[in-house]
């Protein structure tokens, strides 16, 4: 069984005992947390498709670590100007993800902490 979900605007296809590395999470190292958006779910029989998402299905995650991407340098120069070189460096932030299990029903009443990026972690948290 395999499931595709939606998690800090991209699509990743999971497998129950997959390791993933998304987008930032609001969440600490070792916790269970869980994404809700599954947009198909493939099992034995036909696929389920949602629209957009498979209402109650969701799968559940360990978050193993937090690790940083390659650093990227963005380096901008104008000609015949005088000391208009700019020179900035980035590196994205990731979290590393176990894939523990799938839910295809249920998925909203395990109590199990949603999935949230770093980046809206304080509007969850105001929600809630």
């Amino acid at each position: 069984m395999f499931a595709v979900i939606k998690t800090g605007g991209k699509q990743y296809k999971v497998a129950s005992g997959d390791e993933l590395e998304v987008e930032l999470l609001a969440a600490e190292a070792g916790e269970t947390v869980q994404f809700n958006e599954v947009l198909m779910l493939v099992g034995d029989g036909e696929p389920t498709i949602g629209a957009p998402f498979i209402e109650g299905a969701a799968v559940q995650a360990e978050l193993v670590e937090f690790t940083k991407g390659p650093k990227v340098i963005s380096f901008k120069r104008r000609r015949r100007k005088h000391s208009s070189a700019r020179r900035k460096g980035h590196r994205q932030k990731f979290a590393k993800v176990r894939i523990t299990e799938i839910l295809a029903s249920g998925g909203d009443a395990t109590g199990v902490k949603a999935a949230v990026g770093a980046a809206s972690a304080p509007e969850a948290v105001a929600a809630e």
